[in-house]
């Protein structure tokens, strides 16, 4: 091996130890936190790939099947529209409410593990007294690293969703006024 792939292995597992070392301090709700972060992520992940990729070639789609109709002012030709901006609504949306709950949930593990750490100080109080602080540093940073996680988590997820779903909005107003303009 090289220096450079030895130093490059060397700060991995320096990385790994102190996610870990952290992860450990937080306590259970952490990984909990984690666990949430992690879908939430995947799903808005899921949803830029979306717009980028596979929803132009669905808009290009319903655009040139609705130039090709005889008649676009016809009734049945709106009610096949509307059955096509519904299924493209759809199309659009999904998943935005599940990233909207899964934002939601954090801030309230956060709490959780506020909860917990704070019994865990109580317990190390209710044997040792107070008279020792550092026996209760691991319950008070059980107490803090979830609460701060699931904010971080919780703001940054609500940023994400937000944007998602502007531009879920922009792109369905998009698609709508371009089945219209051929009547």
């Amino acid at each position: 091996m090289t220096e450079i792939t030895v130093y490059q292995a060397n700060l991995a597992e320096q990385w790994w130890q102190s996610l870990l070392g952290f992860m450990t301090q937080g306590g259970p709700i952490l990984w909990g936190l984690a666990i949430v972060a992690g879908v939430c992520w995947l799903l808005v992940a899921e949803r830029i790939l979306f717009l980028a990729l596979i929803f132009p070639n669905t808009h290009q789609s319903l655009v040139s099947r609705w130039q090709t109709r005889d008649n676009p002012a016809s009734w049945a030709s709106r009610v096949i529209r509307d059955g096509w901006l519904f299924d493209a609504h759809v199309l659009l949306f999904r998943h935005l409410n599940l990233i909207k709950g899964l934002v939601v949930i954090c801030p309230m593990l956060g709490l959780l593990g506020t909860v917990t750490g704070m019994i865990t100080v109580f317990d190390v109080i209710a044997m040792d007294g107070t008279s020792e602080p550092r026996s209760m540093a691991a319950g008070i940073s059980m107490a803090t690293l979830p609460t701060l996680a699931g904010m971080v988590i919780a703001l940054t997820g609500m940023f994400a969703h937000a944007r998602l779903f502007k531009a879920c909005e922009r792109r369905e107003a998009s698609l709508s006024k371009a089945l219209r303009s051929q009547q």
